[in-house]
């Protein structure tokens, strides 16, 4: 990529890794260096929290605002109740509307965190597809609408093509969800003279046919921008980790195991991730990236900082830290551990060790958390673990007791006082 961007949004995307492709570099850079210029990226509402895989896109987002722009963030109330069906093997699981909104509540709550939202020329937008979605009279919208669309065309793109490549049922319910995609693109650009939509690289197709639906219908001029879609240099899928995905809400994913998992980064991945997920000057990155050895440490641990910060704020992140410190360098226990609490009732009659292990969610079922133990695996009170037949009454959790699976993960279980 040889281009040379005259505006700031353009030169953080290429120069911190964030740019895969885009419909038309000179055009979108010239709408940037001419005024605020809003853009959105979509996010359906199948959780109640985003996991570390959009944070891509919630970093796009803010650096748009930092450099002058206006961030919309549109939540899916609309389009969830059809699924996104982009290189799944099978259909979306449907939500009920109740379920929808409880998850948008859910998924609102981390965006505070990145993007200011208000009034202002450069303020972030909340807004819900729903609102144009819901009340589409079906007749109008095929005529209207649905005219544009080339079922030829759609079936050549890539998500659904690979899908029916495996001979894998692809609904007509799903088959729609492309063109209410390029139909919020339209309305945004109608309503909010959005200009630009961004978007993992699997979303190409999606973001192409909105700028090909507005031109027809409003002969606007709009852009799409893509981001890489991130697997760890070990090709893991980013977002997830041994034990499940790496939510971004507190309430699913504790600040202490979030900041955990980007200490845990491998070394490959350091200079890579400081600049797409922390805000460090770009030579600061590349500085720490080049640390070998033991030192790239110092770089995870500004990783983690970096990101819980932004994500938790600073208080969590220090607790963070300091609870690692504490439990690998000091052999503490450390307050911010994962805190598993039991009623009296529920060790009345004692409880298995294998039990604990899955409840405190350091395995995810017994067969998993008895393999830990015979492979050595597990620790209690940081002592090799080998009876998996073990039952903890309510004497040995007099003190609160700490559980392990491997070096790096940590639990503690306690009685409720």
């Amino acid at each position: 990529m040889t281009y040379h961007p005259k505006s700031d949004f353009i030169a953080v995307m290429m120069e911190r890794g964030f740019l895969a492709d885009c419909t038309d570099y000179q055009g979108l850079d010239d709408a940037l260096t001419s005024g605020v210029v809003p853009g959105y990226i979509g996010f359906d509402a199948t959780a109640q929290s985003l996991h570390v895989g959009s944070l891509i896109q919630i970093m796009t987002l803010r650096w748009l605002q930092k450099t002058g722009h206006k961030p919309i963030t549109l939540m899916g109330g609309g389009t969830t109740k059809v699924g996104d069906p982009s290189f799944r093997a099978d259909e979306r699981p449907l939500l009920t509307p109740d379920a929808i909104d409880a998850n948008i509540a859910g998924i609102q709550q981390v965006f505070a965190r990145y993007i200011q939202y208000g009034d202002g020329a450069t303020d972030a937008l909340m807004l819900n597809n729903a609102e144009w979605l819901d009340d589409l009279n079906y007749l109008d919208f095929l005529r209207d609408i649905g005219r544009h669309f080339s079922v030829n065309r759609m079936l050549s793109f890539e998500s659904v093509k690979s899908r029916l490549d495996r001979e894998q049922s692809l609904s007509f319910l799903e088959f729609n969800y492309m063109i209410l995609q390029a139909y919020d693109f339209l309305e945004l650009n109608r309503r909010y003279g959005c200009l630009v939509q961004f978007g993992g690289s699997d979303q190409w197709g999606n973001i192409v046919n909105g700028i090909d639906l507005t031109r027809r219908v409003l002969d606007h001029e709009i852009y799409g921008l893509t981001t890489p879609l991130l697997t760890t240099s070990d090709g893991k899928k980013m977002g997830k980790s041994a034990d499940g995905a790496v939510w971004l809400n507190a309430d699913m994913r504790s600040p202490y195991e979030f900041w955990q998992f980007w200490r845990n980064t491998t070394d490959a991945d350091v200079g890579r991730f400081l600049k797409l997920y922390t805000e460090l000057p770009v030579a600061e990155c590349d500085r720490l990236d080049a640390l070998a050895g033991s030192e790239i440490n110092e770089a995870k641990m500004i990783l983690a900082n970096e990101v819980t910060t932004l994500c938790h704020g600073p208080d969590a992140a220090a607790a963070a830290a300091a609870t690692a410190r504490e439990v690998f360098e000091k052999g503490g226990i450390g307050d911010d551990l994962p805190t598993l609490t039991l009623a009296a009732s529920e060790v009345a009659e004692g409880i298995s060790v294998v039990q604990l292990i899955v409840k405190s969610g350091l395995a995810k079922s017994g067969k998993e958390a008895k393999r830990l133990i015979s492979e050595n695996g597990a620790r209690l009170d940081d002592a090799p673990l080998t009876d998996a037949g073990l039952m903890i009454d309510a004497a040995a959790l007099s003190q609160p007791i700490k559980l392990s699976a491997g070096k790096k993960r940590h639990a503690l279980v306690k009685l409720a006082s």
